[in-house]
């Protein structure tokens, strides 16, 4: 039913992404998938102006760990509002085969749930979004560009 999909752990950090992960990739020694890619890559249209330490935070990056898991992370930006707090340190990211799965997926995490902006294309190739469910579970849903 879902042959290319996945299931990755998204992980947010407020300022260490590339420390934690430069860890993360020593103790499993592994590769990043892709180049790591920065606050500052981003187009910024409507968003508060970023300071120099700002654009090189990390925005994702990808790590294959263990049996085809994948943990993901970002660092908060906090121009952007974002603060990291209990509850909001970690997603859980599925990746899906077609956009028809990520729609079905994204509605029914979304039942119920005061946080769940849709589902939208995304300037770097792929189909997401993120909701929070009704029990607090942060999901991202994700179709990749590739698969689209």
């Amino acid at each position: 039913m879902y042959g290319m999909a996945r299931v990755c752990t998204y992980l947010n950090f407020q300022g260490t992404t590339e420390e934690a992960f430069t860890f993360y990739k020593n103790v499993f020694g592994t590769e990043f998938l892709g180049p790591i890619m920065r606050v500052g890559d981003a187009p910024q249209p409507g968003m508060p102006e970023l300071g120099e330490a700002e654009k090189k935070m990390v925005m994702h990056v990808a790590l294959p760990i263990i049996a085809g898991h994948v943990l993901m992370g970002t660092d908060f930006v906090e121009s952007f509002g974002h603060t990291l707090e209990r509850g909001n340190g970690h997603s859980i990211m599925v990746e899906t085969d077609t956009r028809e799965q990520a729609d079905a997926l994204y509605t029914a995490l979304s039942e119920g749930s005061t946080d769940a902006p849709g589902m939208n294309e995304m300037f770097w190739g792929d189909y997401w979004g993120t909701t929070v469910d009704r029990f607090g579970v942060r999901w991202m849903v994700n179709l990749p560009a590739a698969q689209g």
